[in-house]
């Protein structure tokens, strides 16, 4: 698989609360950029968001003199609050992600009993990308790579020789992406990460979460190389018989993602919060012994 053209600049904020990298990606110094996977903070005991991590994000962008053309979802996340809406009201960029977003909205519109407050069609974003799409941020050129598996409506974007790879990868001492969620599938997960280990061997890689193990701090991108190496889930000649059955082994001792309730009801709507009701209070739906 050929690069794409362009070497971008990538600066990388952790929230710690969630192990989630958001990256800005930009094209040089007052040029412009897109923003990737951005957090918005929730308290889960109060019931409290607040743009904590947004406004990090944007003194950088500030600072930097940077356009942001892009918010770019490498997914619809179960593991934090999407701040997209926010983004996309404040700086009036694009808001894209993968088409499988419909077919996520289909399933947790269902379970959380939206009806038609949410529809299944992707209208809440700006753009749904398809497998090999093309885009630019600035000079950079970037394409889209479908990498579902841990969701169905998982992407890569590859922008130079930057890829931003969502939840489907990890770091090397961690492993990779589930794939124990609605639509999610193993063999895809695997192929996936096929994809991804071809891309050129000077590709870094960004990742969306690292859960550090003791000793070490968060990583926010890896490597080709280190991740056929070292990571225990890839290294070796592990074949897609073997990864799947041991995807499967381990997703069942898994928990439910902490968030995954209040994440998914936000995500689904383009990092929009509800409509408040005529209290002035918006709310979200707990669907008990549903899951």
């Amino acid at each position: 698989m050929d690069p794409v053209a362009g070497v971008p600049e990538v600066e990388s904020f952790f929230h710690a609360d969630t192990g989630t990298f958001t990256h800005v990606v930009y094209d040089r110094e007052g040029g412009a950029a897109a923003i990737v996977d951005p957090v918005l903070d929730y308290d889960a005991a109060a019931a409290r968001t607040s743009t904590t991590s947004v406004d990090d994000v944007l003194a950088f962008v500030r600072a930097h003199r940077l356009s942001v053309e892009w918010i770019l979802e490498t997914h619809a996340h179960a593991d934090h609050l999407s701040a997209g809406g926010v983004l996309r009201e404040r700086l009036g960029a694009r808001l894209a992600i993968g088409r499988g977003i419909t077919r996520v909205q289909a399933h947790f519109g269902a379970l959380f009993g939206l009806g038609g407050e949410v529809p299944a069609d992707g209208s809440q974003f700006d753009r749904l990308f398809d497998d090999g799409d093309a885009f630019r941020i600035g000079g950079c050129e970037a394409r889209v790579i479908a990498t579902p598996g841990h969701t169905v409506d998982g992407v890569t974007y590859l922008v130079g020789d930057a890829a931003f790879v969502g939840d489907t990868l990890f770091a090397p001492d961690v492993g990779t992406a589930r794939a124990d969620f609605p639509g999610a599938d193993a063999a895809q997960l695997h192929a996936s990460l096929q994809r991804i280990l071809a891309l050129p061997a000077g590709t870094r890689l960004f990742l969306c979460h690292d859960y550090p193990v003791q000793g070490r701090s968060p990583i926010a991108h890896t490597s080709i190389a280190d991740e056929r190496a070292r990571n225990p889930h890839l290294a070796g000649s592990v074949d897609a018989p073997a990864y799947i059955a041991m995807r499967r082994a381990r997703d069942a001792q898994l928990p439910v993602p902490r968030l995954l309730l209040p994440a998914l009801q936000v995500n689904i709507r383009g990092g929009r919060l509800p409509a408040p009701d005529a209290n002035g209070i918006r709310y979200l739906r707990l669907p008990l012994d549903a899951l």
